[in-house]
């Protein structure tokens, strides 16, 4: 399984390379698992979960491989990855009952993920050359969407749009990639200097409660 990714982190050193590939087994493992927990939360069925754990893992970068051409997309050239997905997600039917022990864990995992899936994100589109919005873009994409899938599809606003810095957190990574990238910086460097910034942003995001200002409109139209 860990070769089977390669191609996304062509462009990135050794030592890059395995960083993010652990990396991105462990957060499509958690997120997976996240997915089944919302699931559950909705009573869904066995099927239900295994759904909802697959488009909670794979989905942002499925939905940014569509949008960027970036074709054949990952998970149907390497059917592991759906194993490994549905599997966490109904093994965590089972774990469910002991989760709450793990919270700070998943939060930290997931955390993990989201700068992981951006970094990716990020490294796709440039492969492909797009412009420089297009590969930030492509990072949130990938950061973002899985989450956003989960939760309509469990019926609520998406955490991403009302809680804590989440998207934000992406963009940061992404723009921060970029723009150490075009000063020069070594490439090892980089993902270890945007990853411990970007994982640290998200964890005191959610240690301080920090949000953006919120919108609220009530008037009814006559």
């Amino acid at each position: 399984m860990l070769d089977s990714i390669a191609h996304v982190f062509q462009p990135l050193a050794t030592k890059q390379f395995d960083l993010l590939l652990v990396i991105y087994l462990v957060a499509i493992t958690t997120e997976a698992m996240s997915g089944a927990l919302a699931a559950g939360r909705r009573n869904m069925d066995i099927f239900g979960v295994a759904v909802i754990a697959f488009v909670t893992a794979l989905g942002g970068g499925t939905i940014r491989d569509v949008v960027l051409g970036h074709y054949p997309i990952g998970w149907t050239q390497h059917p592991e990855y759906v194993y490994l997905v549905i599997l966490a997600g109904l093994a965590t039917t089972l774990l469910a009952r002991f989760m709450h022990h793990m919270k700070h864990v998943f939060l930290m995992l997931d955390a993990m993920g989201l700068v992981a899936f951006s970094l990716i994100g990020c490294n796709v589109a440039l492969q492909l050359d797009y412009p420089l919005v297009v590969v930030i873009m492509a990072g949130m994409i990938t950061g973002i969407c899985g989450g956003i899938l989960r939760d309509v599809l469990c019926n609520q606003v998406p955490v991403v749009f009302c809680r804590e810095l989440y998207a934000s957190v992406s963009l940061f990574v992404c723009a921060l990639f970029l723009a150490l990238r075009a000063a020069g910086i070594d490439a090892d460097l980089n993902t270890l200097l945007c990853f411990a910034l970007g994982f640290a942003f998200r964890m005191l995001a959610i240690r301080l409660g920090w949000k953006l200002p919120t919108f609220s409109y009530q008037q009814r139209w006559d």
